[in-house]
């Protein structure tokens, strides 16, 4: 069974700095894509960064130059860094992964099967 554990949620502010985790487990496609959704109250959930097999990004267009996708294959985990972070960053963050036959990334819901309970992230201004 696939298990995605996001942590490293909280409050900062404005400026400042936050590291989300994805530990993911059960998982044995070996080639796959994962991303880091957000989503607020009243709105659909949005893509924010994947990270495709081959090692390629893609990033929305709001976080671009300030939030960083990377992840570590040998702790299987998956990590944002926030940077600049403003009040509109303000969201529960879920990491998400693919089933094994997506083709490079995608910053779309649908393409994924998998997904971690969420985080919050608060910033103040």
């Amino acid at each position: 069974q696939v298990q995605l554990v996001e942590s490293g949620g909280g409050s900062v502010q404005a400026g400042g700095s936050l590291r989300l985790s994805c530990t993911v487990s059960g998982y044995t496609y070996s080639s796959f894509c994962m991303a880091w959704f957000r989503q607020g109250p009243g709105r659909e959930r949005q893509g924010v960064a994947s990270l495709a097999s081959d090692g390629s990004t893609d990033y929305a267009d709001s976080v671009k130059g300030r939030f960083t996708i990377s992840k570590d294959a040998a702790k299987n985990t998956l990590y944002l860094q926030m940077n600049s972070l403003k009040p509109e960053d303000s969201d529960v963050y879920y990491c998400a992964a693919d089933d094994g036959s997506l083709f490079g990334g995608s910053l779309w819901e649908a393409d994924f099967s998998y997904w971690g309970q969420g985080t919050q992230v608060t910033v103040s201004s």
